[in-house]
């Protein structure tokens, strides 16, 4: 087990397997390779672990031979964003990172351009897609594209870069992007986005060539939450939350006691960061189940005692509540 108890909603994977299905591929196999179930991909509360999802991007990778896996018009060949990053390495700043970056892929997608700008003390992060672009595909290339930057973008400078806000043309389909980003998420804007800080742009790049032959090994699954927001209000009570996970739960005025701030001030700051602390308690729960589920062969009661809950029927209600299923199907159908 690991110790972060992280998963991915079901509808990323429906989305990364849109470019497949476009071509008309047999997905079943490519679910194989990643232990996927398909029952599971039909489960619309179901969740995946970050191996599993790993994995898949993986497949489709090779499937496909597209690094952005179907998703843009024109397939960006295997190695393309490993030879990126050893451009990256090489630059001074974040800012000149992230530049030669977008000119980079620039020349390999046709679909969509990233742009950085600086207004006042905020930088914005945009990714554009071209005029007559905009499909469904992608739609979900441009936001992949926008955390695969995030992503990058931390693992440069060694420290998660602290966005301000995250900026989506459609709706959210569901709170992985708020917890993920750790920020609040705009709907219904002109193109996808992110903010911060601008004077993040000057921090220097720190990675050199063979911390990234490490890097390109752990990707894309590292790209996700290897730089959380360990100062974040969300994590600290995550953490605080995972070491109390075998029994019962701190309320909030308990956790803002070891906190030392105000259960006033630690709902501000949730709502700052777009959580919520009955959220945040569900899915460290949520996720801990579902791992202990396709990764032990725990019994059911132990698993709920596990993750905080002392009656297995109890652990039922709830599990079905956050997945639609009960935990013994879900183990049964889900399990690779």
């Amino acid at each position: 087990m690991t110790a972060t108890h992280h998963t991915v909603a079901i509808q990323q994977v429906h989305s990364i397997l849109l470019g497949a299905q476009h071509r008309g591929i047999d997905i079943a196999p490519l679910l194989a390779r990643a232990g996927i179930s398909p029952a599971l991909v039909d489960s619309p509360l179901a969740r995946l672990s970050l191996t599993q999802y790993g994995l898949l991007i993986r497949a489709l990778r090779r499937e496909l031979r597209d690094e952005l896996w179907g998703l843009v018009s024109r397939p960006v060949r295997p190695g393309s964003f490993g030879q990126c990053m050893r451009q990256l390495v090489r630059c001074a700043t974040l800012g000149e990172a992230l530049r030669q970056g977008f000119t980079f892929y620039d020349l390999l997608v046709d679909d969509l351009v990233g742009r950085v700008m600086v207004e006042g003390d905020t930088a914005r992060v945009q990714f554009i897609l071209r005029k007559g672009a905009r499909t469904p595909l992608n739609d979900y290339a441009v936001k992949a594209f926008m955390l695969f930057t995030f992503g990058a973008a931390s693992w440069l400078v060694a420290r998660r870069i602290p966005v301000l806000s995250v900026d989506y043309t459609t709706g959210v389909q569901s709170t992985d992007t708020s917890r993920v980003y750790q920020a609040p998420v705009r709907q219904g804007q002109p193109h996808v986005g992110m903010s911060f800080e601008a004077h993040w742009l000057d921090l220097p790049v720190v990675q050199n060539p063979q911390s990234l032959r490490e890097f390109l090994a752990a990707a894309p699954a590292n790209l996700i939450v290897k730089y959380r927001d360990t100062s974040s209000v969300t994590d600290r009570i995550r953490r605080l939350l995972r070491k109390r996970l075998g029994s019962e739960l701190p309320s909030l005025e308990e956790v803002g006691e070891a906190l030392a701030v105000t259960p006033q001030t630690l709902r501000r700051r949730l709502r700052e960061e777009g959580r919520g602390f009955q959220q945040i308690k569900d899915e460290l729960r949520r996720d801990a189940a579902i791992e202990y589920l396709l990764q032990s062969q725990l019994p059911l009661l132990e698993i709920a005692n596990r993750v905080g809950f002392s009656e297995a029927s109890t652990f039922h209600r709830a599990f079905k509540q956050w997945t639609g299923v009960a935990p013994g199907e879900y183990r049964t159908t889900h399990g690779s």
